[in-house]
């Protein structure tokens, strides 16, 4: 299907051919004249996400990467298509995928539309999670039609992270003309579109961050922790245990909370600090800010005992301080 849609802003119209179709079964030559897609910024999202548009139909045609490693991913993930600059990325582009950095993409914005590289009636579609659309607002004025679109996922910058887009939810912002062609292209890279308002990017990004981010921090953590106490494969004795715990977390959120802190075990707490101030004394203050995080939320949800809770308080009080 082939969408006209329609964008007014400061008092004009601008149209944009969006050649999008989130349900079609056919092939590839069955389908409608696609979008030619353009990459800037070749790093581990932007690859995978033109890839994926490719297997819906579309045409990625070119990229921009300076690193060896972007070049290496280009080459993988989208061979045969031109690496060249930003700008040429953009003069060949009907969709432009901008995949920096958070803080580089104000000023990546700014500088395509100060140099004329936006067309009007592009699509410039940005992948940060802190971000809506304002931030596109210089090429706006250009001309082009904004998109934020956010994939909740870890990329490896492989192949690998192509098919693990199916499924996975895009956090998207867009001006209400462009929902549909938003949803669209998340659906045709196998996501499932979430609408998240402008001024709630920050927060929501900040959960994704505290979600997997950290977690990340704290399971290689804990990898070193148990290779310290002389555990051979931590990764097979963690698998199972992290895997119930997160299962157990999505479903029942607080009400999972199992361990040493939920059952105000004080002792069993101030025993960790010690070996871990003695063994890895980097770790402390990490440990003893979850503690009490965790504390807290067990007490407000009656998990934790008030009786039990003043020694344990008072124990990551202590661990803190020293």
């Amino acid at each position: 299907m082939a969408w006209i849609v329609r964008y007014r802003s400061r008092g004009l119209e601008r149209k944009a051919r969006v050649h999008v179709n989130a349900h079609s079964s056919g092939s590839v030559e069955d389908r409608p004249a696609r979008l030619t897609v353009g990459v800037v910024g070749a790093g581990r999202v932007g690859p995978a996400l033109a890839a994926a548009l490719r297997q819906a139909g579309h045409r990625p045609v070119a990229a921009s990467g300076v690193s060896d490693a972007s070049r290496r991913r280009a080459a993988a993930l989208l061979p045969g298509v031109p690496l060249v600059e930003p700008a040429e990325v953009l003069a060949r582009a009907e969709l432009v995928l901008l995949t920096v950095p958070d803080d580089a993409l104000p000023e990546l914005a700014q500088g395509l539309a100060d140099t004329g590289a936006v067309r009007p009636g592009q699509l410039v579609v940005h992948t940060s999670g802190r971000f809506g659309t304002a931030v596109l607002d210089p090429v706006l004025r250009a001309g082009a039609l904004p998109l934020a679109l956010h994939p909740v996922m870890t990329f490896s910058g492989t192949d690998v992270d192509v098919p693990r887009l199916a499924g996975c939810s895009f956090g998207v912002t867009a001006p209400e003309e462009l929902r549909l062609a938003a949803e669209a292209l998340v659906i045709e890279m196998g996501g499932e579109p979430e609408w998240i308002a402008e001024e709630a990017r920050p927060l929501y990004h900040a959960a994704l961050a505290l979600g997997a981010n950290h977690l990340v921090t704290l399971v290689a953590q804990a990898m070193d922790l148990l290779r310290t106490a002389g555990v051979g494969a931590p990764d097979r004795m963690l698998g199972p245990l992290l895997g119930a715990a997160l299962d157990n977390a999505l479903r029942s959120g607080d009400a999972a909370l199992t361990g040493p802190v939920a059952r105000g075990d004080a002792g069993t707490v101030a025993a960790h600090i010690a070996e871990l101030r003695a063994h890895a004394p980097g770790a402390v203050a990490g440990y003893v800010a979850m503690a009490r995080t965790t504390a807290d939320r067990a007490l407000d949800r009656g998990l934790l005992k008030p009786e039990l809770a003043e020694d344990l308080l008072g124990v990551l009080s202590d661990g803190a301080a020293r």
